[in-house]
């Protein structure tokens, strides 16, 4: 059964004078334009493509992968807006459409938005929504605390950065565990740090706890070695200061430095630490 929107494994049936034409499974045929056709095919090999409607509205395959396919979400730039809605660069020839009903507000050539990219069933078209609360409250998947999971930035606000969870849940970044700047529309990895009983998830950049305290010792030494066996770090280096030497957070640093006095490879003296 074809998906459209996603990316789709079909076999080589026939060649065109327009492409190669893909089993659907069926009993139809897919057509994968010449532009898109590999230097090298034989007959039964399987691709692995990209299923979605042309400007003519047919049913196309492409070897190009989108930016984002059907059920999630993109940070995307407008590169047109008509008067039916806006067009979306999604590194397709035919571009994204967000219809005007779901925008909201109204969106302007040359800016980006983070939207949702899913299929509609009545027209059958692949088009975007940039009303992301409607997508995100369905979702039943159990969170863990610790668990590392896929991010996407959405936008600060007074308690932190409101985040999406693995394209499916809402989740915060409070202020006070951001030690590296953010910004809308970003991919990264974070981790679960608790999930409350109204359902609201809390998140952290850093794996919480002990559990990368042995990697960030590890990074501790090899800083001190490299630097002749003393580094002037103190309890009042910024926090800032930590993150961009180590890519962590002053606590886990700290977690490390104690691991290391405790198995005595360090000192902790007034004017810094050093290798003993």
């Amino acid at each position: 059964m074809i998906e459209i929107g996603k990316i789709n494994r079909l076999k080589i049936v026939r060649s065109s004078d327009f492409g190669l034409m893909l089993d659907d499974g069926a009993g139809g045929e897919i057509l994968l334009p010449n532009r898109e056709v590999p230097g090298k095919w034989t007959e039964g090999e399987k691709l692995d493509v990209f299923v979605y409607h042309d400007s003519e509205a047919r049913l196309t395959a492409l070897r190009t992968r989108p930016k984002v396919l059907v059920g999630e979400f993109a940070f995307l730039q407008v590169k047109e807006v008509s008067k039916v809605g806006a067009f979306l660069d999604w590194g397709l020839p035919k571009d994204l459409f967000v219809p005007f009903r779901e925008q909201r507000i109204p969106m302007k050539p040359g800016e980006s938005y983070l939207v949702y990219v899913y299929l509609d069933r009545i027209s059958g078209r692949i088009v975007a929504s940039a009303k992301l609360d409607r997508f995100l409250k369905d979702s039943r998947r159990f969170f863990k605390p610790g668990e590392q999971v896929d991010l996407i930035i959405w936008q600060p606000t007074d308690l932190g950065f409101k985040a999406i969870i693995e394209h499916e849940r809402w989740g915060m970044i409070f202020h006070s565990e951001v030690f590296q700047p953010l910004r809308r529309g970003q991919h990264l990895s974070g981790f679960i740090k608790g999930v409350r009983p109204d359902g609201n998830i809390d998140l952290v950049l850093q794996q919480p706890g002990y559990g990368k305290v042995p990697k960030i010792a590890e990074q501790i030494l090899d800083a001190l070695r490299k630097s002749g066996g003393f580094m002037p770090l103190t309890a009042k280096t910024p926090p800032e200061e930590i993150h961009a030497l180590f890519g962590v957070s002053k606590k886990t640093y700290k977690q490390g430095v104690g691991a290391l006095y405790r198995k005595r490879l360090i000192s902790v003296d007034d004017d810094g630490i050093r290798l003993v």
